[in-house]
């Protein structure tokens, strides 16, 4: 549908922007903070970074804050690492690392800054891992209580919670991109227990909420695409549908409905991957409602029918990008309609109207962007990062929300990847999404400096506008 005139932004719309701990804090093992499965099992390229410095953050958190205050940012969506509240997933809480969140969560609302806090995001206490993880039921216990933590600590100061980031991608992907430990070594019948342990964790976490917190909203934040048949053959567009089912609608009908999606339950059923559910699970699942949706978005996905052999299995994008085809349920296929950007993700600006679409239609919940971003190699040149092809891909995913809302989404806020320059999963620091330059390589940490990109002013001047600058 066009229209002739657009629908404004909403007057309270979050413009905010997004990071996660592991990738920006550093301070890896400092102030009682535990090791993650991600300190322990992440294993790096050569000659990439670890994170065990990051963006150090951790150290220059008050300076970072001013400079998002300074971009405008009526919303800031980070994540608290487990381990610096407890550094052994379930033991004693280290008050160092309560104090740290209590300090940015405090500078943040000074600055008028909205916190959404991602309670867990990939980064696993190992101690945990070596018990099990989330293969142990023990893990969901682990987990409630943290949450319960938070809460009491941060309750009356965050509004926004976000339970588990791209659980689906942890699943599906945790060989690739490294973020569960040895259990991304586990066969497939372990790997959707896990998933069903995870379920349950975040059920009994958004009731928990509910419970303690009644002001406040909470949801999950998987990774949501739309997926296209790649041609109307029938038989593609049953592919199309399936693979939707395993990968998206999974995920979200277990988080909104409390229940399994038929058609993912079959593709486990039939592989015998089916998790053991014990008594109370589905009460459990069912109780726990979230007040919006939450995902990250930065490409679509094109499947066809299986042509039954080798053929499918080839891989498509990379990174969380990656569609790996599987014999006898679908093969990935190249989107000839769409360009691909330096690491070969596929842009689809118009595909996150769709998958915006869909998920209101489907589930009738508030919507939030909380990662969509261009990763690209950054240059720092005369003291200016001119990143044009970021306010490119920035401009035409913005313009579609602003088409969403027309179309009569419920969405209230977007926050891209990333606010500030972070060690990226694979290509370190290389690989920038910020509108913040760290000025660090991969092998030199230098001094750290923050520079404002091209990005950041454009940004600056679309918030203060509330949106009207996206098409002067």
């Amino acid at each position: 549908m066009k229209f002739k005139t657009l629908k404004d932004f909403p007057s309270d719309f979050l413009w905010g922007a997004s990071t996660s701990a592991y990738q920006v804090e550093g301070a890896w093992n400092e102030d009682g903070k535990g090791p993650s499965v991600i300190d322990t099992s992440m294993h790096r390229p050569e000659g990439v970074t670890d994170f065990t410095v990051a963006s150090d953050h951790y150290h220059r958190y008050a300076e970072d804050v001013e400079l998002f205050s300074e971009l405008g940012l009526k919303a800031y969506r980070f994540s608290i690492a487990w381990t610096r509240i407890i550094p052994d997933g379930d033991g004693q809480v280290n008050e160092a690392g309560v104090a740290f969140y209590h300090r940015l969560i405090d500078e943040l609302l000074a600055k008028g800054i909205e916190p959404i806090v991602t309670m867990y995001h990939f980064d696993l206490p190992a101690a945990l891992d070596d018990r099990g993880g989330w293969s142990e039921r023990s893990t969901i216990d682990a987990f409630v209580r943290y949450a319960r933590i938070l809460f009491d600590e941060y309750g009356s100061k965050v509004r926004y919670w976000l339970t588990i980031n791209e659980q689906n991608m942890m699943i599906l992907h945790g060989r690739a991109i490294g973020t569960t430990g040895r259990s991304g070594d586990a066969p497939e019948k372990v790997i959707y227990q896990q998933n069903h342990h995870m379920f349950l964790a975040q059920a009994r976490a958004m009731a928990l909420c509910h419970d303690l917190l009644p002001e406040a909203k909470i949801g999950p934040a998987p990774n949501i695409v739309s997926v296209y048949p790649a041609t109307c053959s029938p038989e593609d567009v049953i592919a199309a549908d399936d693979w939707d089912a395993v990968r998206n609608l999974l995920y979200l009908d277990l988080a909104v409905r409390g229940s399994y999606h038929p058609l993912a339950w079959g593709y486990l059923s039939e592989r015998g991957w089916e998790p053991e559910i014990l008594d109370g699970d589905l009460e459990v699942l069912e109780a726990g409602r979230p007040d919006f949706i939450a995902f990250n978005y930065y490409s679509t996905q094109t499947v066809g029918a299986s042509t039954g052999d080798s053929s499918d299995l080839q891989l498509r994008g990379g990174d969380q990008q990656i569609v790996r085809g599987e014999v006898g349920f679908y093969r990935a296929v190249k989107n000839e309609h769409l360009p691909t950007n330096a690491f070969g993700w596929e842009i689809d600006p118009v595909g996150l109207r769709t998958t915006m679409r869909r998920l209101w239609d489907r589930y009738r919940l508030p919507l939030i962007i909380t990662e969509n971003g261009l990763g690209a190699f950054d240059e720092l040149v005369d003291g200016r990062v001119h990143d044009d092809y970021r306010i490119d891909y920035l401009r035409r995913h913005i313009e579609q929300i602003h088409l969403a809302i027309s179309d009569g989404v419920g969405i209230f806020g977007y926050c891209p990847w990333t606010a500030i320059d972070l060690i990226s999963t694979h290509q370190g620091i290389s690989k920038r999404y910020g509108f913040v330059f760290v000025d660090r390589t991969e092998d030199e940490l230098r001094e750290l400096a923050r520079v404002k990109k091209d990005s950041f002013f454009w940004y600056q001047e679309l918030i203060s506008s509330n949106g009207s600058t996206l098409n002067p």
